[in-house]
């Protein structure tokens, strides 16, 4: 077998722009739709805001403005704005910005200097504008090359950035924006600027008292066990709170105003700082995981430099906080050991539903120990010899690069579709998860029937979620069933699981229901595949004559070189989102609970949809 050359003639250099353009990933984690809140374009949205909120640190602009109009985003903000002379480096040369002098950004949040770069890269219209001075500088890109640049002007616009861009559908496939996600990342970034105020689409986000006010957005008032904690320090702010009814841990960590999703060295402190302090303050050595059962918290913290786990910035890979300060550990140590524990010293009450919170964990963890013991070797001896988990590459740790933001778990029912998705999965990234007819309904059930489930046992061990979230296996849980009656139950029954023990793995985006297409439409030439009823009447009107129409009535007909198409490069997820106006007691007991006139209205409502929609189709 003859070799290939390697010559100098191999040795290629790509300019900024071609390089984050061929390795995006490298740059913004995957890409994505717009169906999953860590997508590429919502990490595009990101890396422009980041940089208003850090003239908003920095004192300069109280105020961000945020425009999303179908495909085109326009970021304005009133800080300092870009110094005029430079403009167009800012956001076209890499290595340049000015937050690598720390005498203007000390704990800011991109510190690379590569965010805007790779907006303006991956955009098929960018324009920064820049007003300082009393004069204003502009300039335009199309895909990184600059195509038109204003030369200084006179201006009476108040000072400040203004950044506009279309992410470059060539490589976001098909994508929208969802304003759920928009608007979840705003929240948190008023929360932890009390004080700033951001503009959406004309709506206002603001808030007074930080993280106490997150958590009192996200956990309903009649689930918590007591009063939020909220302790504040120079460069640290934490609130806590413990759940009347969630069985596990719920975390939500920020360093220098970015939402770190997959925690760190501070949440990992944290975590062992609230234990130490608790297990102090009453004199008794609990168990770790009794102490953190149930408990919902937020911590926040600031940092000089700090080092991420990827560009994404989603893990805090930083042990020490900067300067002349001690490591993160030991400053999160010492802040609650000393403000935590003065808290439930003037807290008595709080401190005595702690306790009990507790002793009661305690129990019921020594009541399961035993279930729990025999459900890990079950779990364990079937991972070895059946084919319920058919598991991914990426877990592997050798991979070319890392793709876990990637990773995803099919739940799949019934042998033909879990054969399909098998077939033509991604290796890499795409593991299958095959269930044996309907899950059982755990609506009211206790912790005690996920160990004593099959199903439920062997699905938590393969997303490793027991104990806590943050060794999550896969980043995306899909649930793909059938289209009918039946699908969509199971649907409903593996969303009540998680609901009901596992809450976390929806509130933070990681539930999705697989979309599949409904009709096959296709001539000699060509196959179009058709989600609704209007794509299929859009492809008879494509393709010429008279066009052979398929009906899927499961995914257990669809062959697996078709299913390679709708779990690849277009796949279509649906997320599963919470409704911010229920709690999820009140969620489950509305969908699971005995009949109510309510819901028995909901249904004969949606179900008139489907005959109109079922009568549409047979004209």
């Amino acid at each position: 077998m003859a070799q290939s050359q390697y010559t100098e003639d191999n040795i290629r250099s790509l300019d900024w722009k071609e390089h984050i353009r061929m390795r995006p990933g490298m740059y913004i984690g995957k890409l994505g739709d717009g169906s999953s809140a860590d997508d590429g374009i919502y990490i595009l949205l990101k890396e422009v805001i980041d940089n208003c909120i850090d003239e908003f640190v920095m004192g300069a602009g109280k105020t961000i403005e945020v425009s999303i109009r179908e495909d085109k985003v326009t970021v304005r903000d009133y800080g300092r704005g870009i110094p005029l002379g430079k403009v167009v480096d800012v956001v076209s040369k890499m290595n340049t910005g000015g937050k690598y002098d720390t005498r203007a950004f000390k704990k800011s949040v991109g510190l690379n200097g590569v965010g805007t770069k790779a907006v303006n890269a991956l955009s098929t219209y960018f324009r920064v504008e820049s007003t300082r001075d009393g004069q204003s500088k502009s300039a335009e890109f199309t895909m990184g090359e600059l195509v038109e640049e204003e030369f200084l002007e006179e201006s009476s616009r108040r000072r400040g950035t203004k950044v506009t861009f279309t992410p470059d559908e060539g490589i976001f496939k098909k994508y929208r924006y969802r304003n759920e996600y928009v608007e979840r990342m705003l929240r948190n970034y008023v929360y932890l600027n009390p004080g700033l105020t951001i503009m959406f689409n004309g709506e206002k986000f603001y808030s007074e008292n930080g993280l106490r006010d997150l958590l009192e957005d996200y956990t309903n008032a009649e689930d918590m066990l007591y009063p939020i904690i909220h302790l504040k320090g120079d460069d640290i702010e934490v609130a806590i709170t413990h759940s009347k009814t969630q069985y596990s841990e719920e975390y939500h960590s920020f360093v220098n105003g970015q939402h770190t999703t997959q925690g760190g060295t501070h949440q990992s402190a944290f975590r062992e700082a609230l234990v130490k302090t608790i297990r102090d303050f009453f004199g008794k050595n609990y168990d770790a995981s009794d102490v953190r059962k149930s408990v919902i918290a937020a911590i926040s913290i600031k940092v000089m430099e700090p080092v991420f786990e990827s560009q994404t910035k989603t893990k805090l890979g930083s042990t020490d906080m900067g300067g002349d300060l001690p490591t993160v550990r030991t400053y999160i140590n010492d802040f609650i050991g000393r403000e935590l524990d003065n808290y439930l010293h003037k807290n008595q009450e709080t401190a005595a539903k702690i306790q009990k919170k507790i002793i009661q964990a305690e129990k019921e963890r020594k009541e399961l120990s035993g279930i729990r013991k025999l459900a890990r070797e079950r779990a364990k001896k079937a991972s070895l010899h059946n084919k319920k988990l058919r598991d991914c590459r990426v877990h592997l740790g050798d991979m070319k690069h890392d793709r876990r933001l990637e990773s995803t778990l099919f739940i799949t029912e019934g042998d033909s579709a879990s054969g399909s998705i098998t077939k033509s999965r991604d290796v890499n990234t795409q593991a299958v998860f095959s269930l044996r007819g309907k899950p059982l309904n755990s609506y009211g059930m206790s912790k005690k029937i996920v160990y004593e489930n099959e199903e439920f046992n062997l699905l938590q061990a393969a997303l490793n979620i027991e104990d806590s979230m943050e060794d999550l296996r896969y980043n995306n849980i899909v649930i793909a069933t059938d289209a009918d009656v039946d699908g969509m139950h199971i649907r409903l029954l593996l969303i009540t699981f998680f609901l009901q023990f596992f809450p976390e793995l929806i509130k933070e985006g990681h539930l999705y229901i697989l979309q599949t297409p409904l009709f096959r439409v296709r001539d000699k030439k060509q196959t179009i595949y058709c989600y609704n009823e209007e794509e299929r009447r859009e492809a008879i009107g494509k393709l010429k004559g008279k066009p052979e129409i398929t009906r899927f009535k499961g995914l257990g007909e669809i062959s697996p070189d078709e299913f390679q198409h709708f779990i690849g490069d277009d796949i279509r997820l649906e997320p599963v989102m919470l409704d911010k106006a229920m709690s999820i007691e009140e969620l489950l007991k509305f969908y699971m609970g005995k009949n109510t006139p309510d819901r028995q209205e909901f249904i004969i409502d949606n179900l008139k949809v489907e005959v109109d929609l079922v009568e549409d189709n047979a004209l």
